[in-house]
């Protein structure tokens, strides 16, 4: 046991050596594999800001041989394009599983223990889909889950890995969903278009109507109207 514990320390010191680089963002990933991990996953999530709805996490494992350099930053892509390589992961043959916690968890535990649930739960999601469970995470931003896996964490993850950004890609594309069928059942907050982040519409529309049921009432600019 203590030989295992020593031999997985060692094959992680060489993350510290790594220097991200913007024209490979595999490299993460391509090195952990040189390393003998066989099932590398990126992790990230989307709905941190918004006023209602859920946040959701998402769990990508790329294959080795695909173009990593189509997952980019989901912030600097337009729906279209997530939408178009949310659909590719499949067809490439990525490995994936999504976490979702519901607006009344997020007020019961907070926005961060949310996150990092959703991000544990999309992990879950992934093994059980896949029966192939990851055996490192690369997790966006600088907090590790409540799993026994080996993580490593990277600030602004979606642009020094792929599998990160692809997981970023689908969260979005996942949530995005969300909020348009929230919005068939809320009219009054127009969630389709500002998927529930506080936009001076949506709060205005509070204001007027009140918290809906998928609203985080413990949020300022919902909190007030409850």
């Amino acid at each position: 046991m203590v030989e295992n514990v020593v031999a997985l320390s060692q094959r992680l010191l060489i993350l510290s050596s790594v220097v991200p680089d913007t024209d490979d963002t595999f490299l993460f990933e391509r090195t952990l594999y040189t390393r003998g991990f066989s099932c590398v996953a990126g992790l990230d999530e989307a709905g941190r800001g918004p006023l209602a709805g859920p946040v959701v996490a998402a769990c990508v494992v790329l294959p080795l041989e695909c173009d990593s350099s189509l997952y980019l930053d989901s912030k600097k892509l337009s729906h279209r394009r997530r939408c178009l390589l949310a659909r590719t992961l499949t067809e490439v043959g990525a490995l994936t599983g999504v976490g979702i916690v519901s607006s009344a968890t997020i007020d019961r535990i907070n926005i961060l223990q949310a996150s990092l649930l959703a991000m544990k739960r999309a992990v879950e999601n992934q093994a059980s889909l896949t029966a192939r469970a990851p055996d490192f995470l690369l997790i966006d931003g600088k907090f590790t889950i409540p799993l026994d896996t080996p993580q490593h964490t990277l600030i602004r993850g979606e642009s020094k890995s792929a599998s990160i950004a692809a997981a970023s890609i689908l969260a979005k594309v996942t949530r995005d969903a969300i909020m348009e069928k929230l919005a068939a059942e809320f009219p009054a907050y127009n969630l389709a278009q500002n998927k529930g982040y506080p936009t001076r519409e949506h709060r205005q529309a509070i204001a007027r109507y009140g918290p809906a049921p998928c609203h985080r009432v413990t949020f300022r600019g919902v909190k007030e109207f409850v």
